[in-house]
């Protein structure tokens, strides 16, 4: 059986281009990267699908080849996973990045599907490093949702200024300027800023080894 993409003429197989191979060899690739960061990081299907905004019948198709994503579906899938888009594209003999500058002028937006939470990036990616971490700025209003958030990995969050209301295990932690919370993402929790003004705060995930 000829090899798939091959095709015969005259009864031999026309060989491929070596640059075509090297793309389609590139783009099989990118479901197994996406499968082993999101594995990394302890999310379910329907944790990055709600992270990223990709439905999880197409991130599973993704990662089981079975389609090949569009860049706009890369971009939602790298925003969400900590990495940036080029990571599912380029050559896997990088050496792991051991250190990252974050220049504060260029911070990247880090996506989130919480409408009132902006997050710039202040961390390297999930690639090479096991935490990440934000600057949030929470709106008057926004909240985390209706529904309880539960997740691996740890949370710490550090208010710069404002005040913003954690719900986490049935107790409530009103945080102002200067205060910290770090807490298990395996504990069901909720956030939301009930003032009328803004808040700002220092938020970093751990995950899980």
């Amino acid at each position: 059986m000829p090899l798939k993409g091959t095709k015969k003429k005259n009864g031999e197989p026309v060989k491929h281009n070596p640059e075509v191979q090297h793309v389609e060899a590139i783009v099989s690739r990118v479901g197994q990267k996406v499968l082993n960061l999101r594995s990394e990081q302890g999310l379910s299907l329907q944790q990055l699908a709600a992270k990223s905004d990709v439905s999880g019948p197409a991130i599973h198709k993704i990662e089981r080849s079975g389609m090949v994503p569009t860049i706009t579906t890369l971009l939602k899938l790298s925003t969400a996973l900590g990495v940036p888009v080029n990571f599912f594209v380029e050559e896997d003999d990088t050496p792991p990045e051991p250190i990252h500058y974050t220049d504060g002028d260029k911070r990247s937006p880090v996506f989130t599907p919480h409408k009132g939470l902006d997050l710039e990036g202040i961390t390297g990616s999930y690639k090479n490093f096991r935490s990440a971490a934000a600057i949030a700025t929470m709106q008057p209003g926004a909240t985390s949702g209706g529904k309880l958030l539960k997740h691996p990995g740890e949370e710490l969050v550090h208010v710069t200024s404002g005040t913003v209301c954690f719900h986490i295990g049935g107790n409530e932690y009103l945080l102002k300027t200067g205060d910290s919370l770090q807490f298990s993402g395996t504990v069901p929790h909720q956030w939301a800023n009930l003032t009328d003004k803004p808040v700002q705060m220092i938020w970093m995930v751990l995950r899980n080894e």
